[in-house]
């Protein structure tokens, strides 16, 4: 946030370059640094109230170092042989260090001058106030996913190895055997991302073209968001998204204060008072603004936590591992080349035979293994989105759906995530009555009794008297105390009544009043807290209603229509220190001067008069999840009043310690107040948020809560939505400002067991600078953990430092623009589209609607995504290793020759129409059920093992590759007669049928589709044998010999593999083969 900034008027141009002049000079490293932006009333300085200027698209230059020169030790030498002994790379290197700081120079930051309404006259030139999701840009894009796809070892590999086929000693087959799957995987990998791209291009570009109205000298016109300049004059109508950072000039409200709400910044849905700027809301109309022609000085940009730069690539979890697997495989490559060589006895040019075996035995890392992946992740997305039991939901990358089946640890914000951020009054308490939502219309009764008989007192009694300064003697009646409760509630509070201007009125300042309709139906209540909202809404449905409300008065209606007149003497704001607020107000009609309070019971426990139900009242409150507030009173005298006015204003005005002092004359009236009652509200919270997460939990999934809200309310939410179960215990992490109290409250939770952690931001990052490691390590034993209090930056600190201390798969969710660095942080991020608008949805990588559908995402589309993604991964490779260990046999027995055994659209077929379908077909696969997933989410524990894709799964895979690749060529070899093309023929026949058995023995569930691509590439094989004479012999392969010995061979290959897995499942059934059954 900007510091201080004046608006400052121009007089002349000779005064505003000496003002220019004396402000930069200030500005030295000798010159003090402004304090913190702070709304303040002083009329003395209207003319240079604090402003924010615009710090959007710049960075801190704090880690802008600059290198010291190198110290030359030797004699430099010069022309040809400096150049010759290394000139030339230092030139190459000082040329392109260069290029480098020239492209990545960051922009000098300095302070600037915003003239209002003509940013044509602004110094320099600003960024665009534009939204930018996209990855690429049109020069960029093939470049960039070129270099994201080669620099996986896989298809960099496959490009050298093309490439070689140009070298007409290495050429061992036709070029489009290789360069034509290589071309189509890059093919549908660019189709994938230029969809992607457009699709995040039409988001930005729905969200920079919403029309705002910008102020000219000639009137109003529309202009798109993105179209926005510093230094326009924009008018924000009611309800409608501020699209920058800007400056508060002028409101139609007469006192020239608004409500705004902060949720795209700290994700706080509360309404919070602001205020114009002085000079500016006294101007007749909204043109004058152009004729005081005045500008804002600003300093120059700070990072804050208002600030979110940067894009984030993601590469999913599956993706990292199978690069590690075809690194395994490359190696396995290299050697069995290197064996064959050596048996052939390095006779002749044995590194030419070495590379042409490196190229006959590439198949052992198949090409195809991206694209299917590829295409695998794009059906995964399909189906999440086409899933109607969590409708809305949007895939917005589609790179790292099996993602979602590895997730340890879930960070999720709490307003508007896990509640809907609407509180409702539950319960009312008077230490000897309660009263509850059935029985509401007891306490309408008794406040219509109460206020009619006082008015009748007051229509017949005596002139009023001075107040008395202690409470009476006699017990009152229950309608008395009802009332003094819900009165107490109607007037301490910080709650505006708003009413909505007529329809046609011009909406300024001057004609506010006459456009207004003061009816029940057109009020709304606007507060810097939900809960004084629900609390003051709760009152008028009980009779007693706020109609009127500014900063020296209140307006009570009783339910007959009377009008209670209070004038506001002094009001006491709640802090998170005092957890407390109060007001002290004068009943006009009785001159009665009452000082009422409100706050936490930790609080307002020391400050009531004694009573023995207060603690364990409100204790019942809070376990069942409700807000509590304990509200009590004091009547003040005249006399008294007076002396703490004195005494107040003078701490007020205090030099030295005035927080200090204003605080001890407080405490001064907070002493023996008359205990009124306790409030319940409760937060109301997402649909089946509880279910979801005791889904989670079973699921092995940690849960933690990261948010901006206050400790209490935090807490209180961890309970009522059974993130922390009733019989857990809670610690709470006191305070800490300095090493040794880390320590000794760390010290302290290390003692805990099973306990759920519940942790503030300042504490948090107190412990952080000392103590991370400790932290993070006690942090992940617990079963929840609830850190409040935290701002942006926090939160993505967070979600790293779990990231980096477990190695575990993380996942964040939140619904608003405070929770982006959360999600980006994340190895997946899920967005809410809310009440706090889309930012979130749009920087996610998946979008849904409400909390609940996270469940379902995760325990099955999570679970089948990534299980369907190992097994296609793994018989992809034993497909390539198949064919590459019958080549090996083929070569060892005919003398090591480096010479292919299939040959042109043999090998292209077998990669794609012979086998593709039925192996794509895996993604359909499913263990069990949709519903049996959700029922029994424990069966997701296992896949954050990764056992459904590691080394050990891969032996396997390769044995079975290594056994049935052994038979089929052994066995072609030994039962053919004649002539080799019979070998041929037999072999890849067989080879075709096996692993398309292969398919048969892998499927878990059967779906038409996968029944239909067995058959489909099976009749594309036979009716292609019509074709291919140049490899086979047609009259052999229409002959009985040649089917039983393609028969004999496939069984032989797939029979054994039918019997082990039928044993297998016999003996040691997996997990979901026994729900199954």
């Amino acid at each position: 946030m900007a510091d201080r900034i004046p608006l400052r008027p121009v007089r002349s141009a000779a005064a505003a370059d000496r003002k220019r002049a004396a402000y930069y000079s200030a500005a030295g490293p000798g010159a003090v640094r402004p304090t913190r932006y702070q709304l303040e009333d002083e009329s003395a300085h209207l003319d240079e109230m604090p402003l924010m200027m615009s710090e959007e698209g710049f960075e801190n230059d704090e880690s802008d170092y600059h290198s010291l020169p190198r110290a030359r030790i030797m004699q430099r030498t010069h022309g040809l042989e400096w150049f010759v002994c290394g000139g030339w790379k230092f030139l190459c290197t000082s040329c392109c260090d260069w290029l480098i700081n020239v492209c990545q120079r960051k922009r000098e930051l300095r302070a600037r001058t915003v003239w209002l309404g003509h940013p044509e006259k602004c110094e320099e030139k600003h960024p665009r106030n534009s939204i930018k999701n996209q990855k690429y840009n049109v020069f960029t894009f093939i470049p960039g996913v070129l270099y994201e796809q080669f620099k996986f070892f896989l298809n960099l590999y496959f490009l050298v190895v093309s490439c070689s086929q140009f070298v007409p000693a290495l050429k061992i087959g036709y070029l489009y055997t290789y360069w034509a799957p290589l071309g189509f995987v890059l093919a549908v990998t660019i189709t994938r991302e230029a969809i992607d791209e457009f699709r995040r291009c039409q988001r930005d570009k729905e969200v920079n073209s919403q029309l705002y109205s910008k102020l000219t000298v000639r009137g109003k016109v529309q202009v798109k968001s993105s179209d926005i300049q510093v230094g326009d004059l924009i008018i924000v109508e009611k309800n409608q998204r501020v699209p920058s950072d800007m400056v508060f000039l002028r409101t139609s409200e007469k006192a020239g204060s608004c409500f705004i709400r902060t949720d795209q910044l700290d994700g706080e849905t509360d309404w919070k008072l602001k205020v114009a700027v002085s000079c500016t809301q006294r101007l007749p109309a909204l043109g004058d603004l152009f004729s005081i022609n005045a500008y804002v000085h600003a300093q120059k940009p700070l990072l804050d936590i208002h600030s979110f730069e940067g894009t984030f690539t993601r590469v999913g979890l599956l993706d990292l591992e199978l690069n590690q697997l075809t690194k395994a495989l490359f190696l396995a490559l290299v050697a069995l080349s290197v064996v064959m060589v050596t048996l052939q006895g390095f006779v002749g040019p044995w590194y030419r035979n070495l590379f042409r075996f490196l190229l006959l035995f590439s198949y052992i890392i198949p090409i195809s293994l991206r694209v299917n992946l590829d295409m695998g992740k794009a059906a995964y997305g399909w189906l999440i989105m086409a899933d109607g039991s969590i409708p809305g939901t949007v895939v917005r990358t589609s790179t790292i759906p099996e993602e979602l089946g590895r997730l340890v640890y879930l960070l999720t914000d709490k307003t508007g995530t896990l509640t809907q951020n609407e509180m409702v009054f539950k319960r009312l308490h008077l230490g000897t009555v309660s009263y509850g939502m059935d029985t509401m219309d007891e306490i309408q009764s008794h406040v219509r009794d109460s206020c009619s008989q006082l008015h009748s007192q007051a229509t017949t009694s005596t002139p009023p008297r001075k107040a008395q300064s202690s409470a009476p003697k006699v017990r009152k009646s229950v309608s008395s105390r009802v009332h003094e409760a819900v009165k107490a509630i109607a007037l301490c509070h910080n709650v505006t009544p708003v009413y909505e201007p007529r329809a046609g009125g011009t909406g300024e300042a001057e004609h506010a009043e006459v456009d207004q309709d003061f009816s029940d139906e057109n009020r709304t209540y606007q507060a810097a807290s939900p809960d004084e909202v629900a609390l003051v809404q709760w009152t008028e449905s009980v009779g007693l209603t706020l109609v009127n409300r500014d900063l020296t008065s209140m307006q009570l209606r009783t339910p007959s229509g009377q009008i209670l007149t209070y004038s506001v003497l002094q009001t006491f704001p709640f802090t998170s220190e005092s957890k407390r607020m109060g007001v002290i107000v004068r009943d006009e009609s009785t001159a009665e001067i009452t000082f009422y309070m409100k706050g936490a019971d930790v609080a307002m426990s020391t400050i009531v008069q004694y009573n023995d139900w207060l603690e364990e009242e409100c204790g019942n409150m809070a376990r069942e999840g409700l807000r509590t507030l304990v509200v009590a009173k004091r009547t003040l005298t005249e006399e008294q009043y007076q002396d703490f006015e004195s005494r107040h204003t003078q701490a007020r005005l205090s030099v030295h310690d005035r927080a200090l002092k204003v605080a001890a004359v407080l405490e001064s009236l907070e002493r023996d107040m008359q205990l009124l009652c306790v409030t319940g509200v409760e937060d109301r919270l997402q649909e089946h948020v509880r279910p979801t997460l005791e889904t989670l939990r079973n699921a092995g999934i940690k849960i933690w809560m990261l948010t901006g809200d206050k400790l209490e309310t935090a807490t209180c939410i961890a309970k009522s939505s059974h993130l922390v179960s009733r019989t857990q215990d809670i610690h709470v992490f006191k305070p800490v400002t300095s090493r040794g109290e880390a320590h000794l409250e760390l010290n302290a939770f290390r003692r805990k067991h099973d306990c759920a952690l519940v942790i503030s931001g300042d504490s948090l990052e107190v412990c952080l600078r000392y103590y991370e490691h400790e932290l993070v390590e006690l942090a992940c034993q617990c079963p929840a953990v609830v850190c409040c209090r935290c701002s942006p930056t926090q939160k993505a600190r967070i979600v790293k430092l779990l990231r980096q201390h477990t190695h575990r798969r993380t996942c964040a969710i939140g619904d608003g623009g405070n929770d982006v660095s959360m999600i980006q942080a994340a190895d997946c991020g899920i967005g809410i589209e809310g009440k706090e608008g889309k930012a979130a949805s749009l920087a996610a990588d998946f979008s849904i609607q409400r909390f609940e559908h996270v469940g379902r995402l995760l325990v099955v589309h999570g679970r089948s995504s990534y299980k369907r993604s190992a097994a296609l991964g793994q018989f992809v490779m034993h497909r390539g290793l198949v064919i590459s260990t019958m080549q090996a046999v083929f070569s060892s027995i005919f003398y090591f020759a480096s010479v292919p055994l299939y040959q042109g659209f043999l090998m292209v077929g077998y990669a794609t129409v012979y086998t593709m379908f039925p192996v794509f077909s895996l993604v359909l696969d499913q263990d069990v059920k949709p519903e049996m997933a959700m029922l029994y989410p424990e069966l997701y524990k296992d896949l954050t093992k990764g056992r459904s894709l590691s080394f050990k799964t891969f032996l396997i895979w390769v044995l079975i590759s290594v056994y049935q690749g052994g038979i089929l060529m052994y066995g072609a070899l030994v039962l053919f007669e004649s002539e080799f093309v019979h070998v041929v023929a037999i072999s890849f026949t067989a080879l075709v049928l096996t692993e398309l058995l292969m398919v048969a023995l892998t499927v878990r569930t059967w779906h038409w589709l996968m029944v239909v691509a067995e058959f489909l590439s099976l009749g594309c094989y036979v009716a292609s044998l019509a074709f291919l004479n140049a490899y086979f012999d047609v009259a052999f392969i229409t002959t009985m010999t040649f089917l039983w010995k393609v028969s004999a061979i496939t069984v032989v290959s797939c029979l054994p593999l039918y019997v082990l897995k039928y044993l297998t499942r016999k003996l040691s059934p997996p997990s979901y083969s026994k729900l199954t059954s």
